[in-house]
Parts: C-alpha cells; sequence; structure tokens
C-alpha cells in the first residue's frame, strides 16, 4: 500500500480532510483508524457522507487495519490514513507498519487537556506517545491545511506543561 499521508485529527473527515488535504494529496482511499468509530454504525455513516465524491473509505478497528496493511490490502492505491489520537499510530508502528511522517492537525480540547497551539490540545498518554514515535525515527509535523509551512511537532510540543 502507498501510504501517501498520516494526519491526527480529532474531527476526521471534514472540510479541510474532504477537500484540502485530500485534493493536494490525490489519494483514491481515507482510511480512519479507530475501535469506537468502527464499532459505531452512526459514525461511519457521518463519515461516509463526509468523504468526497470518487474517494474510498475504509473506517476500521486499529488491528484489522494494521493486517490489512501488513498484508498489502491497499497496494494499488494512495491511502491517507486519518486517526485522532496519537497512540493509535504508536501501536501501528510498534505492530510492524512503517510509517514515515505524521501530521498533527487538530487534536480537540476537553477538562484534562493542555492546549499547546489554537488546535492542538494533549495529554501527558499523547505526549508519551509523539516522544515514543520519535524515537521510532517517525518525523512529526504539524501544518493545519496544505498551504500552510509544516512545522517541526517535536519543537512545539516543547511547550507542554500538563495540568496538575
Amino acid at each position: 500500500m502507498a501510504i501517501t499521508a498520516v494526519r491526527i485529527d480529532g474531527r476526521l473527515i471534514h472540510g479541510q480532510v474532504a477537500n484540502l488535504w485530500t485534493t493536494k494529496l490525490g489519494v483514491s482511499r481515507i482510511m480512519v483508524i479507530d475501535d469506537k468509530v468502527a464499532a459505531s454504525d452512526i459514525e461511519k455513516s457521518g463519515l461516509k457522507l463526509a468523504r468526497p465524491t470518487g474517494v474510498d473509505l475504509s473506517v476500521l478497528p486499529e488491528k484489522t487495519a494494521a493486517d490489512h496493511i501488513k498484508r498489502g490490502g491497499y497496494d494499488s492505491q494512495k491511502v491517507f490514513i486519518v486517526v485522532k489520537r496519537p497512540q493509535v499510530l504508536l501501536d501501528l508502528v510498534n505492530d510492524g507498519v512503517k510509517l514515515d511522517t505524521i501530521n498533527v492537525g487538530n487534536m480537540s480540547q476537553t477538562d484534562e487537556t493542555t492546549q499547546i497551539t489554537n488546535s492542538i490540545n494533549v495529554v501527558q498518554d499523547d505526549v508519551d506517545a509523539f516522544n515514543a514515535l520519535h524515537e521510532k525515527g517517525v518525523k512529526i509535523t504539524q501544518q493545519m491545511v496544505p498551504g500552510d509551512s509544516a512545522n517541526d511537532f517535536m519543537e512545539i510540543l516543547k511547550k507542554f506543561k500538563p495540568k496538575n
């Protein structure tokens, strides 16, 4: 499979992913990897409605996605992987999936998160997953839309001060 891009975006498929990123990347499939979303018919239906015309969609639990990727299930396609949190990508890498670069887009704010940019909010588990991915040689960038410059996310992450 040609993994064209990997993005962390808590909103999964929405205007930026569906219109800007998918068009810029020229992908033929968006692969949403999320155990809870894959188990929800309602959420899957919403993602199907949000996907761009002419682009295939897979909504898969983590283990199934890793198995499909490793066995070459989508080798003839240009795939854009979208997940909500970095731990999913760390699990994939630990399961033998090769990821070169991850783009951090939007991680929504909750009562537990700490804001590190206008659109990225993290908890300590996220920071730990980012650090582990970085240690495994995965390049991590921050870029909201294709027209923005890609920034070194690990430099941005240094601003993180956990909530007490």
